[in-house]
């Protein structure tokens, strides 16, 4: 390891043991306050957008395998059909969804961001 690698590595190992400082606290908050606003439209979005995913395979499977024929069905194309169209559907209208989601957390959440955002920028600036 060269000196720099050694001083970094230092200099980062020894930042953990120090105590923080007011506005670094401040800058955890916001940090937290940020991952709370998109954790819930981010989850949605990933679950409701693989279900979708996965229906809508369901779908093309019934379309264009003979899975049907094994599951006992005779005449798989139409409810194959329906399936796929319901999955796309469903991925279609995921991020509109996710996107009023992100919107109303903000909406919600914007107060308390931009008091601490501010309070953060004061104390950098003075």
């Amino acid at each position: 390891m060269n000196r720099n690698d050694t001083e970094f590595m230092v200099q980062k190992i020894r930042t953990q043991y120090m105590e923080k400082d007011s506005s670094q606290k401040d800058l955890d908050m916001l940090r937290e306050l940020d991952a709370e606003v998109k954790r819930p439209a981010n989850i949605f979005g990933y679950t409701f957008g693989s279900i979708g995913a996965i229906i809508m395979g369901a779908g093309m499977s019934l379309v264009m395998t003979d899975i049907g024929s094994t599951l006992g069905m005779e005449n798989t194309m139409p409810v194959g059909i329906v399936t796929g169209v319901i999955g796309m559907l469903m991925a279609v209208v995921n991020y509109p969804i996710y996107k009023n989601i992100l919107a109303s957390r903000r909406e919600k959440y914007a107060d308390r961001i931009l008091k601490l955002s501010e309070r953060i920028m004061n104390k950098e600036g003075n």
